[in-house]
């Protein structure tokens, strides 16, 4: 079954270019709610010394204005990049005054979507664009499924694997399009072992009953005011959290045969009208209610647990920066954040989720089929609401196979990546996170989810008053830390330069928002 990956890596070594595979890039980006001291989403602005979200590298906001992220710069040290961002931590905090940093992806107690603040980025063009976007979200999705907050992990390989590679393959196409269609052969790999994520890393099996809003659900009572599933592991990636692959009427499904393929099936999405969403408005009574009403405003509305990415230019289009460059990087956005963790995400989680990636790049990769997609969305969600079920089956070529048995026969595959990733180290950090997943695949007690309701139980806590703890307790642990001299004048340069990035992009418009959306989405390739 794994013939295609041992054959890769034995080339690979045989060519004694295995060292290649350490190279890759990893950026990490984190998002977290600011809370009161009392748990309700922070109704302050983005604190201004952290400089400006429109145009900082390290510290932003997400969907909205509570909810900050956190970027560290891609690294080939996999400690430098925790490092950073245990830094820009401190730096945070340094400025939340008496709120903290919500520890969990489900938000806190909702008590109205009203108090969900839609993130501001100033009065440029882009920046209102960047509003607008959002307060459609809001209107197409509800603002409390916006503010789940996760992890995502960003991987590239360096050019010189990509020239030994293709070399190896024997493959004469141009350059770009040999790395395109890897990185998204890996793509759809990550897709058919994805359902690993949750299982290991999921932390969110129970969430605040106000989340739901008084809706109907199939979810348990597990108190008062928590709902939850008895197996779940990360009810963030389940059918309760932000989808839009589904959306009766409104659905669109990108197609990850090639990148061709890919931008074709998103150009469309976000060039065909929805009655649905036209029934909102555009523009009502003068106040721009959403971007368009097309099936997506923009690309970034189609949800998916894994993006292909390019470094768009000033206001070009993510798929024409990706059919003009082609995949420069993949973007895995289904970790939960790591309530048990101050930075949300722990070394071990990075050192497996880069050998899978890398595991996911050698193995073979045919196309999806539309009988396997359902196996895969499937898989999905039954790992994110049942996965430590012991009798749950996940769907395999056409038949069935237990997640304790899949999962430990894709961790057995990957040992020699982890092997090579782990030369020349004086210790063995990737071979030493698998032994630690194969131990939560044999013992589901260990995983993260299963530790979240345990510790619930033994303590009478609802998930509002765990989140609280450990939040708690990550505010006292940074309290206690000292951020380092330079990385201190190196975020507050940051903060200072983003506020005149900010101000010259606003005294740089010339044209009136209306003509400024016109222009932006009339780009032609």
């Amino acid at each position: 079954m794994y013939k295609t990956f041992e054959m890769r890596l034995r080339r690979l070594r045989q060519a004694r270019q295995e060292r290649l595979l350490k190279g890759g890039l990893v950026g990490l980006e984190k998002e977290g709610l600011r809370v009161t001291p009392r748990g309700c989403i922070s109704q302050q602005p983005h604190p201004e010394g952290l400089g400006s979200p429109l145009t900082n590298r390290y510290i932003t906001t997400d969907y909205s204005e509570a909810l900050t992220e956190l970027i560290t710069p891609p690294s080939d040290d996999r400690r430098e990049s925790l490092r950073f961002l245990h830094e820009t931590h401190e730096y945070l905090y340094r400025h939340l005054g008496d709120e903290i940093l919500w520890s969990s992806s489900m938000p806190c107690v909702v008590e109205d979507e009203s108090q969900i603040p839609i993130a501001m980025y100033g009065n440029s063009n882009a920046g209102q664009m960047k509003t607008v976007y959002r307060r459609g979200l809001g209107h197409r999705y509800g603002r409390v499924m916006q503010v789940i907050a996760g992890v995502h992990f960003n991987y590239s390989l360096p050019q010189t694997f990509w020239e030994v590679f293709q070399e190896l393959e024997g493959d004469t196409r141009p350059m770009q399009t040999f790395i395109s269609d890897n990185y998204f052969a890996m793509l759809r790999n990550l897709q058919r072992f994805g359902w690993l994520i949750p299982y290991l890393f999921g932390a969110s099996p129970a969430v605040c009953k106000t989340f739901l809003g008084g809706r109907p659900t199939s979810l348990h009572s597990f108190d008062e005011y928590t709902y939850y599933e008895p197996y779940a592991t990360s009810l963030r990636m389940g059918d309760i959290g932000y989808q839009n692959s589904k959306e009766e009427g409104t659905g669109v499904k990108a197609c990850y045969d090639c990148l061709e393929a890919y931008v074709e099936t998103l150009s469309r999405a976000i060039e065909t009208p929805c009655p649905i969403y036209q029934a909102i408005g555009v523009k009502v009574n003068g106040r721009y209610e959403q971007l368009n009403a097309n099936i997506l405003q923009i690309e970034n509305e189609y949800y998916s647990t894994v993006r292909p990415k390019q470094v768009p230019e000033m206001m070009e289009k993510p798929i024409h920066a990706l059919k003009r460059r082609g995949v420069r990087y993949l973007e895995l956005r289904s970790l939960d954040v790591n309530a048990f963790h101050p930075l949300g995400i722990a070394e071990e989680q990075i050192y497996f989720v880069e050998a899978l990636m890398l595991f996911s790049l050698l193995h073979e990769s045919p196309s999806i089929i539309v009988s396997e997609q359902k196996a895969i969305d499937w898989n999905e969600l039954a790992a994110a609401h049942q996965g430590r079920d012991p009798a749950l089956k996940l769907r395999r070529n056409s038949g069935e196979i237990s997640l304790r048995t899949w999962g430990l026969e894709i961790c057995d595959a990957m040992q020699p990546i982890c092997e090579v990733l782990d030369e020349d180290l004086v210790e063995s950090p990737y071979q030493d996170s698998l032994e630690l997943q194969r131990s939560r695949l044999r013992d589901a007690d260990l995983t993260p989810s299963a530790r979240m309701l345990a510790e619930m139980r033994d303590r009478g806590e609802s998930f509002f008053q765990f989140a609280q703890r450990m939040s708690l307790q990550h505010h006292d642990y940074f309290a206690q830390q000292a951020i380092s001299l330079g990385d201190q004048q190196l975020l507050e340069r940051e903060a200072e330069d983003s506020r005149q990035r900010q101000r010259e992009i606003e005294a740089a418009d010339r044209l009136s928002f209306d003509e400024f959306l016109e222009h932006y989405f009339s780009q032609q390739l």
